[in-house]
C-alpha cells in the first residue's frame, strides 16, 4: 500500500495539483482516514491531498503547505481521473 501512496505523492508534486482525500482513497481502496494516517508526518509534499469544502489539507499550518498550493484552482475530486492518470 504504502508503494502505491507513494506513487500518488509524487504524481500530485510533479503536476502540482490538488486532489482531495476522498478521491486519492477511494482510488487505492482504503478509507480517507486510513489514507491520513498513511501518509504519516504533516509536510508540504503530502499537502497535496485536501479537504473537499475547503481546499486546504487538514490541519496543516502555513509552513507545512507547499508553496505552490494554490497555484491552480483545479483539485482533483474524482477517484477514476485519478486511477486514469496513475494506472493504479
Amino acid at each position: 500500500m504504502q508503494e502505491k501512496i507513494t506513487l500518488v505523492v509524487d504524481y500530485l508534486n510533479k503536476v502540482r495539483t490538488r486532489c482531495t482525500y476522498n478521491a486519492a482513497a477511494k482510488a487505492l481502496g482504503i478509507t480517507p482516514q486510513a489514507l491520513k494516517k498513511l501518509l504519516g508526518k504533516r509536510k508540504p509534499e503530502n499537502s497535496w491531498f485536501v479537504n473537499t469544502g475547503t481546499g486546504n489539507p487538514v490541519g496543516y499550518t502555513d509552513e507545512e503547505k507547499h508553496p505552490e498550493l494554490h497555484r491552480t484552482k483545479i483539485i482533483i475530486k474524482s477517484a477514476e481521473v485519478l486511477t486514469r492518470n496513475l494506472d493504479l
